[in-house]
């Protein structure tokens, strides 16, 4: 049996004025690369309706350009500011109807789990994040805004969990 395909794991942590998009190669090993970082940027002054397509634009030209294998994104969590809920819920539903679209497998990660998986410690702050996103990737220019370093850790998270998840899943399978 050969070697696993390097796959592409793309991270999305939603936003309707910033979406962080990253995206990494995984390798045989788990061995992880930065492969794209980026923020989707809509306009506060934008018509809601124009915000979200453009929104699918910038998401769609990424997933188009990288084919990602996976696609992960942040799960939405309640806060104070019902409008940040409701305009984070919208631009989640673009990103998963685009992977949807394309038959790309879409996982959801809490922020908890997110910085748990990337720094030990589901309360890590954003720069802690940050620096260990740069650690992990061997990266040494600063990864900006947070939302970009964000959706890394997130693309980090599953290509180290969803590994193991799927593992466990097809031995499950197999014991059935």
């Amino acid at each position: 049996m050969g070697a696993a395909p390097d796959q592409l794991v793309m991270g999305i942590d939603p936003g309707l004025t910033r979406c962080g998009v990253g995206v990494v190669q995984v390798s045989s090993g788990a061995r992880l690369r930065l492969v794209h970082v980026g923020v989707a940027r809509t306009s506060s002054t934008d018509e809601l309706a124009q915000r979200l397509l453009s929104l699918e634009d910038q998401l769609a030209s990424a997933m188009d350009h990288y084919q990602p294998t996976r696609v992960v994104i942040e799960r939405v969590f309640s806060q104070h500011n019902v409008r940040t809920v409701i305009g984070t819920a919208q631009a989640s539903a673009v990103a998963v109807l685009l992977a949807a679209r394309r038959g790309v497998p879409v996982s959801m990660r809490t922020p908890t789990e997110t910085k748990a998986a990337v720094t030990g410690s589901g309360r890590a702050d954003k720069a802690q994040v940050t620096a260990m996103v740069m650690r992990i990737l061997r990266v040494r220019e600063p990864i900006r805004p947070a939302d970009a370093a964000d959706a890394l850790a997130l693309a980090i998270t599953e290509a180290w969990r969803g590994q193991a998840q799927a593992r466990i899943l097809t031995a499950a399978g197999t014991l059935a």
